[in-house]
């Protein structure tokens, strides 16, 4: 359970309505601070919807939300001052280099000296990466620098959530390596709130998920617990030898509920060791299987899903995401 003052985002059965139709219902979203929270669903699922609500460009038809603790209705200018946004698809002014058009962003948010707003522009050059492009002409970038660029524009004031709309959509691989690295390499300094379509790349940066479906949220949790589905905790082993004798030994175990050997036809075979004591399971199954001299072990892990065949099993006849 977080406490309030860990959350950068806390709605409360958030709801809007356009024309009849809900857009959005009863949203109950909890974003913790210095995350990188993923927000995924089909088209139309809500997540626009979402966003405008949070920033202030909508007003909600029924619940409330706030952003570090401040009423999205009520406070959205002082919310908005603490925010950065980077949209789908970023425009700028392509005769201009990265450096002035940073330069031209900061100056909304800074009254200081010249030399302490170059400074900082140095500085989020250096982070986004772009610190051996910052004078070239824009119109010469990859969609990959382009993004970055974004990224350094929203974090040009220092802001306490970045909220991301699609930042590594239609990159190819290399751009999409390079954003997901700021973003991991931001943690420290803010609280990332994005919305993606590539499954994979929120299973690599992700600390916590949220699943939309038709407007209402049908799944809120950590990544690692996601994943782990709706089984329980399992343990798989790759093994070669006979493990007749080891099934019966672990079965005498108080902390195992179950194993299942499925063999693999090539003297080998995957066993899938659930457990009620996953403590128990990480200090001892590997162990006792080992003991076993006629067993090799060649792989060991926790049983994962991925991201993608949750998100499935999830949102049903939903084919696309967005």
């Amino acid at each position: 359970m977080h406490h309030e003052e860990t959350l950068v985002i806390n709605t409360q059965g958030l709801t809007k309505t356009f024309k009849g139709v809900n857009a959005l219902q009863a949203l109950n979203l909890k974003v913790p601070k210095n995350s990188i929270f993923g927000f995924l669903g089909p088209n139309g699922a809500g997540k626009t919807t979402t966003i405008k609500l949070l920033l202030g460009l909508a007003r909600p038809t029924s619940g409330s939300a706030s952003v570090f603790g401040l009423d999205v209705v009520k406070d959205s200018t002082g919310i908005r001052k603490r925010v950065g946004y980077l949209a789908q698809d970023p425009r700028y002014y392509e005769s201009m280099t990265a450096r002035e058009t940073l330069r031209f962003t900061a100056r909304f948010f800074y009254s200081g000296s010249k030399a302490a707003i170059e400074e900082r522009i140095d500085q989020t050059l250096e982070l986004v990466g772009l610190s051996d492009k910052a004078d070239r002409s824009i119109k010469g970038f990859s969609g990959g620098e382009r993004q970055r660029l974004g990224i350094a524009q929203a974090q040009i004031n220092y802001p306490d959530l970045l909220i991301l709309d699609e930042p590594a959509a239609s990159l190819d691989p290399m751009g999409r390596h390079d954003v997901l690295e700021v973003m991991e390499r931001l943690r420290k300094h803010t609280t990332i709130f994005y919305s993606t379509h590539i499954l994979s790349d929120v299973q690599r940066v992700s600390d916590t998920v949220a699943i939309l479906k038709k407007g209402q949220l049908i799944a809120q949790a950590p990544i690692d617990a996601l994943l782990a589905g709706n089984e329980g905790v399992i343990y798989t082993l790759s093994v070669k030898g006979d493990g007749q004798g080891m099934e019966e030994r672990l079965c005498s175990h108080s902390w195992v509920t179950a194993v299942n050997i499925v063999p693999d036809g090539n003297g080998s075979s995957l066993w899938q060791v659930s457990v009620a004591d996953e403590t128990a399971a990480e200090d001892h199954l590997l162990r006792l299987v080992l003991e076993d001299r006629t067993l090799t072990v060649t792989a060991f892990g926790r049983k994962q899903h991925d991201l993608e065949e949750v998100f499935m099993s999830m949102v049903g006849e939903e084919k696309h995401v967005g």
